[in-house]
């Protein structure tokens, strides 16, 4: 039998769009305020598309910075996995669009549906790919146009959302960002804490759903802030039971940027200092799929981990979904 290969990250880009929503906007659109948003989410702003704008073009921005960043030309690309929640059409697949765009002659492509886990899931799925073989250079997308679903009419969940992309590069390790451990799971049973109800099979979009905001985002606030603060909290424990590292081994956690009160109750549970957990909520929301690889490129070419560090990434998300990866950077 073939040894699997070990799996790095070659190089990772970002991008959100330039149109900024604030806090102080939003008190124009629904009842809320700018004290009311910090106090209960820790955000003070969040990027949005501009009119014309989707999701591949978010992609395609932050495709582009990786693949520049890890020396690779379109043609050595030869898988891409787009992870979204907010596609551009339902027929083809935004992975596909992409890449038409960047002209991946070589590479096939499907999109991955695990709403906030998407990205960390995706990139998990593409280093068993190259482990065994598969393939050698694989493009991993989260990218959200969250705001194309949201009810602007409902503050418990209109304030938490925003638009961006991450992305990366895998392939054999070459000496950074080796993949040391990485799991994925779901919990159908809640899948419906939340849910688009309309637009799919089974309930297709009508001029009656569309008025009813039935094709927009429901969430069940209580339900989501109990999940995501156990489950931030069983990611770690767990990722460090599997690789036999501490707490103090961990260099930078990169959690998906779900709330900061969610992310502070789950760190009171944990014994790692808040100094070494990434946060960029306050100036992005919550960007879905495209949450942790935003973070994850700000974060490095902020220069916040180094050649060597421990890095670990922890997703949660609708479905119900959970995904983590440890790097050694």
């Amino acid at each position: 039998m073939t040894a699997l290969r070990e799996v790095g990250i070659l190089g990772t880009g970002s991008y959100a769009p330039e149109r900024v929503l604030s806090n102080h906007d939003l008190e124009k659109l629904v009842d809320t305020n700018d004290e009311w948003i910090v106090s209960r989410t820790g955000m003070r702003e969040r990027r949005l598309v501009s009119e014309g704008q989707a999701t591949s073009d978010l992609a395609c921005e932050s495709a582009k910075r990786a693949m520049e960043d890890a020396g690779v030309g379109a043609g050595d690309i030869d898988l891409v996995i787009l992870a979204t929640v907010t596609p551009d059409h339902l027929v083809p697949s935004t992975a596909c669009i992409l890449q038409a765009r960047l002209g991946l002659v070589n590479a096939s492509a499907f999109d991955i549906n695990v709403a906030c886990s998407g990205f960390v899931t995706g990139m998990n799925v593409a280093k068993s790919l190259i482990a065994a073989g598969a393939y050698n250079r694989v493009l991993v997308i989260g990218a959200e146009t969250m705001s194309s679903i949201l009810n602007y009419k409902d503050r418990g969940s209109c304030i938490l959302f925003g638009d961006a992309s991450g992305a990366a590069v895998l392939g054999p390790y070459a000496g950074q960002g080796k993949i040391l451990d990485m799991h994925t799971g779901a919990d159908g049973t809640g899948g419906m804490s939340m849910v688009v109800p309309a637009g799919g099979s089974r309930k297709p979009c009508t001029p009656e759903v569309v008025a009813a905001d039935e094709h927009k985002l429901v969430m069940k606030g209580n339900e989501v802030y109990k999940f995501a603060v156990a489950k931030f909290k069983d990611l770690v424990v767990e990722q460090l039971a599997r690789t036999g590292y501490k707490p103090s081994d961990i260099d930078l956690v990169i959690p998906h940027q779900v709330n900061l009160r969610i992310i502070e109750s789950a760190l009171s549970r944990l014994d790692i200092d808040p100094a070494r957990i990434y946060i960029n909520l306050d100036r992005y929301g919550n960007t879905s799929a495209g949450s942790v690889p935003l973070a994850l490129d700000e974060a490095r070419r902020a220069g916040r981990f180094q050649s060597g560090s421990l890095v670990s990434l922890v997703a949660f998300g609708a479905g119900l979904t959970w995904a983590s990866s440890l790097i050694r950077w």
